[in-house]
């Protein structure tokens, strides 16, 4: 058949009256439209009325090939619109460019269409075209056939599809389900798995279970609509519940983050009542990882969940949910594995004057945030005299910073403050009020998150020093509202709550700050609208800007974590007159989105940071950026990029910061770059952000995984040093320092909660109030809340910590400590040479030369001549090697033979590296209780055969692992003690732990009498 070079037959064929001939018109045309779709072009007109005429009898045909004409004149929009009106004729399963094309407009039209009608009212729904959806449904069925689930639940969850994204779950368990319910059948093969058919049971649930989990993952950091994103989070419980043998720590994932505490703790009482070794040993686990990612009033729930059950094991899963014993085992770690670089802070005291109390400060917050945690505060104890120099709110905040260095020490922490605390008749000396005010900040900060031990003294000196009055009693109570704040950190507790509040009613300008700060911590991500309605109003009222700054933050952490919940009160701050507002409601932008990575609020911050007329709003603006995309840190670098060359100082500053929160503990070389020009910024300030930020970045960074950042440490110590630096940023200097090698070199900051994937509360709430020492320096400390331990803990279900070791499938030097400074001793003067003329070289080489000739004539005349002349020409050869200058010779000689020595030497380090590199690759056992940092989990390893494997598949998440004894309780092993262990009683130690008595045996000795 000959090819066809034109159209225009069987064009002309569509003018026939005939439709039978109209019709084999189209379905030639239809196959040559990618071809000669220019001359169809002509005739569309004529293709749309036959597709339009009801009496045609393949108006269908008419639309596809309509389609395909406006396809190739790029008319996408109506090529979608034909492909739609052509129904069934539009084949899906043809892979060819206009049909992926088409497809992938169809579902963009739908998705925009259910993502309309699932925001709008019922009554305002408008149905969907149906041809539109009959295209999705196909694509749905058809990725479901192929095994593709995972493009089908993508697509679903932007189309707000909970129906197919259960099908594609259901067909991945290959009928694993039955009406919501596991096949009896099936119970036994997936129980026993001895046959190929309960295998493939087993790997059917597997991929069922990591779809899920793959939902979970994508519905966090993709679906922007919180209330879309609960339903379904909640039907992914429902659908692993009703597995044989569900994932747990899943499902608690799930519900942390649905903040579901009653199902969490129902969760936890049904594995108690199990009361099977596994059973209890996962339910320890999840309350391990409820604790460390979860608020006060969460875990309160739970106990009370808990405390109704009369199970074995319940006394332990109480003890656990207590947080106790997580902040036993951290403060061990932090105490053991204390690898704090003293000579650095020493050289930082003895460089900066005590006598300036920013310098003062400077140090007490650097020496703070180095010892976090380790109960280490022998430096504060050696340097009394230097501590004696600090004044009023430098007493204060020295004070406090004994609260950041005991953090976590529960049983210690009241005994070790209260020489500070008032009452005390050594606090009674005059101007003990700072150091009085300093300690109950301090014990709020030793009892973060777990304060209801303490909340009631706290509350007491909080009374009382609004009694006495004075700015003596103030700088009490401002010191008692921080520690109340942060000891009853989201517990919603109302009474404490009105009594902040009548703090604040006193108007005070000094306690007035602290308490509304106060009462957004107690109140923290609860949204409520008496609580708003009162700060806000009071807000209005005072002339106070401090109060003001107070309320506006306290106002944006009530809204932490409510997303769209905030939208109104966002737009209500924003458009306020008073700068100190609308600064509220940038951070109230920050905290209701944080970590969410929402594009219309990166798009209101974007627009406040260039357009606000405050300097401090643009700064906060841009700084909240960090907060909103910590989850995608790669993508803050190119986004600040140009903010970062602003005009603007405070812009720039606040460019600095948000990569130092985005990027914290990453050290990406992308936000290193936009940062190092900074340093040499005209602003102090702006190199003071950029000091912080780096330090953030690079927390934990040794030069294996980051090579800069030894030169980066080096200018922190450059610019303290320098005298005419100026004070604020050898401030930032001196924190860098602190940040970069913070809690022994065993901490970093951390952002989300690598147990259950969720926000970390404490972490976000501590950097954004950290944030505010730019008004208030005592606010620094609250950047220890954001300090997460990096290590892997493994504790036994009677939480024993067991001396064993994992695997690490990597080199040691990859994640080694850095190494620390060496003190630098002074050397003597060298003794410079004396300066020759060249005409006396000269002369002394002619007479050396001619004493030499006349010595060798001698030695010829008295060598006898059966005497061999090796030792002769071996004289002579030298000094015919001689020039006019003296000693040539020996010189190269003398080079030649260093040089040698030097290429030994050096084939030796190779090849001790080539050796190090062998060993290395083999990988190297961990000790437990050991520093892991984040990019290094990924290379742990556990093995089965070990007698410690943890309950729960470890899948690159340190903190603490519950692990499984397979040799028994009872079975003695070598145990780690905790620090509280250590210092108890010798007639309170565990008889477990002493030396085992012998056993009775019969002396026998061969001596006679």
């Amino acid at each position: 058949m000959a090819t066809l070079t034109s159209a225009t037959s069987l064009l002309a064929l569509l003018d026939e009256p005939d439709q039978s001939l109209q019709v084999y018109a189209l379905e030639n045309l239809n196959q040559l439209a990618d071809e000669f779709w220019a001359e169809i072009a002509d005739y569309v007109t004529k293709i749309e009325e036959l597709y339009e005429d009801d009496k045609f009898p393949q108006s269908k045909l008419a639309a596809l090939v309509a389609s395909k004409v406006y396809y190739n004149l790029a008319e996408f929009d109506q090529s979608m619109h034909f492909a739609l009106a052509a129904g069934e004729l539009f084949d899906l399963s043809v892979k060819t460019e206009y049909v992926e094309t088409i497809v992938s407009k169809c579902i963009d039209s739908y998705i925009r269409s259910s993502q309309e009608a699932f925001d709008a009212p019922q009554k305002d729904q408008s149905p969907i075209n149906p041809n539109l959806v009959d295209v999705v449904e196909r694509m749905f069925s058809r990725c479901i056939e192929e095994g593709e689930h995972k493009h089908a639940i993508g697509v679903a969850l932007e189309a707000r599809r909970l129906d197919t994204i259960e099908s594609c779950i259901n067909h991945a368990f290959q009928g694993g389900l039955t009406n919501g319910k596991v096949k009896s059948a099936d119970k036994r093969l997936l129980v026993d798995g001895l046959n190929g058919v309960g295998d493939q049971a087993k790997k059917s649930e597997a991929a069922g279970a990591e779809l899920i989990n793959y939902v979970f993952e994508a519905s966090m950091s993709l679906v922007a609509n919180k209330r879309w994103r609960d339903e379904v989070l909640h039907r992914m419980v429902e659908l692993v519940e009703r597995l044989h043998n569900p994932d747990y720590f899943t499902v608690a994932k799930i519900l942390v983050h649905l903040n579901a505490a009653e199902k969490a703790g129902q969760q936890i009482l049904d594995l108690l009542v199990e009361n099977t070794e596994t059973s209890l040993l996962i339910a320890y686990q999840i309350a391990f990882d409820l604790v460390s990612s979860t608020s006060q009033e969460f875990l309160a729930k739970v106990v009370q969940m808990v405390e109704g059950s009369s199970t074995p094991g319940t006394p332990q899963a109480l003890k656990i949910l207590s947080g106790v014993p997580t902040l036993e085992v951290e403060l061990t770690f932090l105490y053991d594995n204390n690898k704090t670089d003293l000579l650095i802070l020493n050289k930082t005291k003895e460089t900066l004057e005590a006598r300036n109390s920013i310098f003062h400060n400077a140090v007490t917050f650097e020496s703070a945030f180095l010892l976090a945690g380790t109960t280490a505060d022998g430096f504060f104890r050696d340097n009394l005299e230097w501590l004696s120099r600090a004044m009023n709110w430098s007493k204060f905040s020295a004070t406090a910073a004994l609260g950041v260095i005991h953090k976590g020490n529960l049983s210690q922490g009241m005994n070790l403050l209260r020489p500070y605390l008032p009452g005390d008749s050594a606090s009674q000396a005059a101007g003990s009020k700072y150091s009085q005010g300093g300690s109950l900040y301090a014990l709020g900060l030793v009892f973060a998150g777990h304060g209801k031990d303490v909340l009631d003294f706290l509350r007491t000196n909080l009374r009382e020093s609004s009694s006495s009055g004075g700015q003596e009693g103030e700088v009490v109570q401002h010191g008692a509202a921080l520690g109340v704040g942060v000891a009853g950190m989201a517990t919603c507790d109302d009474d404490i709550y009105e009594e902040l509040k009548n703090i604040l009613f006193s108007d005070s300008a000094i306690a007035g700050e602290a308490a509304g700060l106060a009462m957004g911590l107690v109140m923290l991500g609860s949204g409520s609208e008496k609580a708003l309605e009162e700060m806000l109003q009071y807000a209005h009222e005072t002339q106070h800007e401090k109060i003001i700054r107070g309320l506006a933050v306290g106002i944006a952490l009530l809204m932490y974590g409510k997303e769209e919940a905030a939208d109104a009160l966002i737009d209500q701050l924003l458009d306020e007159q008073d700068p100190v507002l609308r600064y509220g409601g940038i951070l109230t932008v920050a905290l209701a989105y944080c970590g969410t990575g929402n594009n219309t609020a990166i798009k209101r911050l974007l627009h406040l940071a260039v357009s606000d007329v405050n300097d401090d709003v643009r700064r906060a603006s841009v700084m909240s950026l960090g907060f909103i995309l910590f989850r995608n840190p790669t993508a803050v670098p190119r986004m600040v990029e140009l903010l970062s060359e602003s005009y603007n100082p405070h812009v720039r500053y606040g460019a600095a910061l948000a990569l130092g929160i985005s990027c914290a503990g990453t050290g990406l070389s992308e936000a290193v770059e936009l940062l190092e020009p900074m340093l040499k910024d005209p602003t102090d300030f702006v190199r003071q952000g950029a000091l912080i930020s780096l330090a953030m970045i690079y927390i934990q960074q040794n030069e294996k995984t980051a090579p800069k950042v030894t030169s980066i440490r080096k200018t922190f110590a450059k610019i303290i040093s320098e005298k005419h630096e100026d004070a604020m940023a050898k401030f930032g200097a001196a924190l860098a320092q602190g940040i970069i090698d913070a809690g022994g070199r065993n901490v970093t900051i951390s952002l989300e909660n690598r147990q259950t994937g969720t926000l970390n509360m404490k972490a976000i709430v501590g950097l954004a109030v950290f944030l505010q020492f730019w008004y208030w320096f005592p606010l620094t400390c609250f950047l220890s809340l954001s300090f997460t331990p990096t290590a892997i803990i493994g504790v036994r279900s009677d939480l024993k910590i067991p001396e064993f070791s994992f695997f690490c499938n990597a080199k040691p030097s990859k994640f080694d400590y850095p190494p620390k400074t060496e003190e630098q001793t002074s050397k003597a003067p060298e003794k410079i040479a004396t300066a020759v003329l060249s005409t006396t070289a000269r002369a002394k080489a002619r007479a050396k030369k001619s004493e030499k000739e006349k010595a060798e004539a001698e030695v010829d005349m008295e060598v006898d001549e059966k005497e061999p002349t090796t030792a002769a020409t071996a004289e002579e050869e030298p000094s015919k090697m001689e020039v006019e200058g003296g000693g040539g010779g020996a010189d190269k000689e003398h080079e030649d033979e260093a040089e040698e020595e030097e290429e030994e030497e050096y084939d030796e380090e190779i090849a001790e590296e080539e050796i190090e590199d062998k060993q290395d690759i083999k990988g190297y056992k961990i000790q437990n209780m050991s520093r892991v940092l984040p990019a290094q989990l990924k290379y742990i390893s556990f093995s089965r055969d070990e007698r410690f494997t943890p309950v729960k598949k470890f899948r690159s998440s340190g903190g603490i692992l519950v692990v499984r004894d397979s040799a028994g309780l009872r079975v003695k092993t070598p145990f780690i003690k905790t620090v509280r262990e250590r210092n108890l009683p010798p007639e309170e130690q565990d008889e477990e732990d002493e030396a085992p008595v012998p056993e009775p045996f019969d002396y026998e000795t061969d001596t006679e009498l």
